[in-house]
């Protein structure tokens, strides 16, 4: 049996959101408690909190996967250097995961440092 490891060669995304965290949070907060109170979870890496949304599966995308490219529609992130466990905002709850150890997220998050409005050097410059 052979067992091959290929990893992605490419990852797309069409559309970056840009969140001040603490405008996230709130937003993330009035969510949980308007949807019944679920917990949340932010996934974190590099000081960048972010949330990835996928296309449908279709063949088109999955034909995609198989070549090595993935495509996300968006990605929202905040700036946000200290990781915690979990915190409360406006009374919800919200849990934080350390995806660090991914690869995939380490570099994907470099790059929206860079590309972030709020940080010094960023391609917006600062705020």
């Amino acid at each position: 049996m052979e067992i091959s490891v290929e990893p992605w060669k490419r990852l797309v995304i069409h559309e970056l959101v840009e969140y001040k965290f603490e405008d996230w949070v709130k937003q993330i907060a009035f969510g949980s408690r308007t949807s019944g109170g679920a917990i949340p979870t932010m996934q974190w890496s590099n000081g960048v909190v972010f949330s990835p949304v996928t296309f449908q599966t279709t063949n088109a995308v999955v034909l995609e996967q198989l070549n090595g490219t993935l495509h996300w529609s968006s990605v929202s992130f905040a700036v946000r250097d200290e990781f915690v466990n979990q915190f409360v905002c406006d009374n919800a709850t919200i849990n934080m995961v350390d995806v660090s150890a991914n690869e995939v997220f380490r570099e994907l998050t470099a790059v929206l440092r860079s590309k972030s409005k709020y940080l010094d050097g960023g391609a917006g410059g600062s705020g």
